[in-house]
């Protein structure tokens, strides 16, 4: 852990923040400020930059966490880590837009919030210092793969995994137990997966071919999921089909 990494705190709930600001200054990191509002919190990481702002989703005001981000962004692309007590898809969708590094659902315990700040932390050093890896949130294996999912890596056998979808440099693994997003290129989970279970079927797309229940002309349906074929895909998805 850096001594020296600064984080801004932006957070409408004062016992929150300061919970936040004292587990995080034993911690050792440097506390830049504590912002309630958006607007504020637009100013201060212009005037004085964090290396990592910890924002609360749900900010009362015109500005919500969401759209600050999107505000400081347009200046300085400053790490993000999102407190959310919302979790509807609308939501996370929205907040997934603005690519930030983690969530920490509330209530949060302490070694939750120690555990994603470090490893968000060494991320940012990672990238820093050009030793980051496009594939350090996934590690495939022969028949499972490994995901960095709430600050630790969790198993997942490549049977569970029904399609995954890309989002820029995000995807996500759409499973039999769950969705679970992790950073890293779709390009870059093609490469590693076996060809003869796994296509791709469009630009944002991957399927597992055992787990299609309709092939139809122009989309594919998994676990009532429709998902588009493209046509330079289209190909490439028959052959794969008729070797089954």
């Amino acid at each position: 852990m850096e001594k020296n990494t600064r984080i801004l705190i932006v957070e409408d709930d004062m016992i929150i923040a300061a919970n936040l600001s004292l587990q995080l200054s034993q911690l050792g990191y440097e506390i830049t400020g504590i912002e309630s509002r958006g607007e504020e919190a637009v100013v201060h990481a212009r005037l004085n930059p964090p290396d990592l702002i910890l924002m609360d989703v749900n900010l009362k005001g015109t500005l919500d966490g969401i759209e600050t981000v999107k505000k400081i962004h347009e200046v300085r692309n400053v790490p993000i880590i999102y407190l959310t007590a919302n979790n509807d898809e609308a939501t996370f969708n929205r907040a997934k837009s603005t690519r930030p590094k983690a969530f920490i659902s509330k209530p949060f315990n302490k070694l939750n919030l120690q555990r994603n700040v470090a490893l968000v932390v060494e991320h940012i050093d990672s990238e820093k210092n050009g030793n980051g890896s496009e594939t350090g949130d996934v590690a495939v294996l022969n028949d499972r793969v490994f995901i960095r999912h709430q600050g630790k890596m969790i198993k997942l056998m490549l049977d569970q995994i029904l399609y995954i979808e890309a989002d820029r440099n995000y995807c996500k693994l759409a499973t039999s137990i769950g969705d679970y997003l992790v950073v890293c290129t779709l390009k870059t989970i093609e490469h590693e997966l076996d060809p003869t279970k796994f296509v791709r079927v469009h630009r944002s797309f991957m399927v597992n071919l055992s787990k299609l229940d309709v092939v139809a002309e122009s989309h594919l349906e998994i676990s009532r999921k429709t998902i588009p074929v493209s046509k330079s895909y289209k190909e490439q998805l028959m052959a794969r089909l008729h070797m089954l």
